[in-house]
């Protein structure tokens, strides 16, 4: 089990703020089903311009609800300018801290606040303009900005450390070079020292578009392959992000039985886990719309 504290614990089993606001002045929402961690937060504003009230909604973990928690009630009563000051380290400080694999929960309450913020300021749902900010992972969504946000408050110093702080490079694992390189750069620039100079890269062969899998025209034993093959490069990197993990049981026509494993095992999200990342995923891979997940 993860070590929590006795402030995460309360935070997670008694939440505060959940639910929403009817017409609220500033709504952020960031992460995806798909991706295992999602946050909806939404503010009102008093006459004097001070958070007066705040919820949430979130899919996710112990960490990231009482992060969400958490975060609620620091604001509450705050300008927006003072709210906007408000770190991931912040809210971990507050919750007497975090392992260090659950610190993107903290992240996420951050960059829900900034959309909410920015949604408020200029009616944008995004917080950033992604013409001028790269996309750095492709599996979990995650910007350079939002790395460099990271690396910069938290002083991360290692690629595991960006992973656990903003889940980058924790699903296929593509783009753990280019993590490298952002850190190299932030860290050079924080020493004083010039930035390494990367060799250029080679050009890379054009790639054939890949076919989609023709699953239901498999033979029984190969769908047992490719089912776990998507599991394992598309569903178990995540699970065990946050401790879990995923077992095929079985493969019968168009239905996959699965078992949850570790922090996965009886978790009350698991329903959506199982919908929103397991049975999106092999759906969409395998080309198999009406392929069922049931959990055993």
């Amino acid at each position: 089990m993860w070590d929590y504290s006795e402030k995460v614990l309360d935070h997670f089993h008694h939440p505060r703020n959940v639910g929403t606001l009817e017409n609220p002045d500033g709504v952020g929402e960031v992460g995806a089903l798909a991706c295992g961690d999602a946050l909806k937060l939404m503010f009102k504003l008093d006459k004097d311009g001070r958070i007066a009230d705040v919820k949430f909604q979130t899919f996710g973990c112990a960490s990231a609800i009482a992060s969400s928690s958490a975060l609620t009630e620091m604001i509450k009563g705050m300008t927006l300018e003072e709210a906007a000051k408000v770190t991931n380290a912040d809210i971990a400080k507050y919750l007497d801290g975090l392992p260090e694999q659950k610190m993107h929960c903290s992240v996420m309450g951050m960059e829900a606040l900034e959309a909410a913020i920015a949604n408020y300021r200029t009616g944008d749902t995004t917080v950033r303009q992604l013409k001028d900010d790269p996309l750095v992972c492709t599996c979990f969504n995650v910007h350079e900005s939002e790395i460099v946000e990271a690396i910069r408050i938290n002083k991360l110093t290692t690629v595991e450390q960006v992973t656990n702080y903003t889940k980058a490079g924790g699903a296929c694992g593509k783009c753990k070079g280019e993590i490298a390189k952002i850190l190299d750069r932030e860290l050079a620039a924080a020493s004083g020292a010039p930035a390494p100079e990367a060799a250029p890269a080679p050009a890379p062969a054009p790639a054939a578009p890949a076919e989609p899998v023709p699953f239901a025209k498999l033979s029984p034993a190969k769908k047992v392959l490719a089912v776990e093959k998507v599991l394992e490069a598309e569903v178990r990197p995540a699970l065990k992000l946050d401790g879990g993990d995923i077992e095929l049981v079985d493969v019968d026509g168009a239905k996959v039985q699965v078992r949850f494993l570790g922090h996965c095992a009886g978790c009350m999200a698991a329903a959506f886990t199982r919908n929103g990342l397991v049975e999106k995923k092999l759906r969409d891979l395998l080309a198999a719309p009406d392929l069922e997940v049931e959990l055993v």
